[in-house]
């Protein structure tokens, strides 16, 4: 296995809808992930915003991308799109 092998193994892709398209380059996604409460068993919903980089503006709001880390590109950007996985239908 080469260096640049294992470089790509490390990187983390994470799957999220995007909640905001308002900045050029840049989308906000929101990954959502339910977990049980050991005590309690109710089902409890943990939420994280990530921003990320889109170099076509191809994404809107509403669509379901998939996005991969990479070196920091700003302050909060640190990881881009790969593609979108499905496009939000039109009402």
């Amino acid at each position: 296995m080469t260096s640049s092998e294992n470089k790509q193994d490390r990187r983390q892709v994470v799957r999220g809808v995007v909640v905001s398209d308002k900045m050029t380059k840049t989308r906000v996604i929101e990954l959502k992930r339910t977990q049980n409460h050991r005590l309690y068993h109710k089902k409890l919903i943990h939420q994280k915003r990530l921003f990320i980089h889109d170099e076509k503006n191809e994404s809107k709001i509403g669509d379901v991308v998939m996005a991969e880390s990479t070196r920091p590109l700003s302050r909060h950007k640190a990881f881009r799109l790969i593609k979108i996985v499905e496009k939000r239908v039109a009402e």
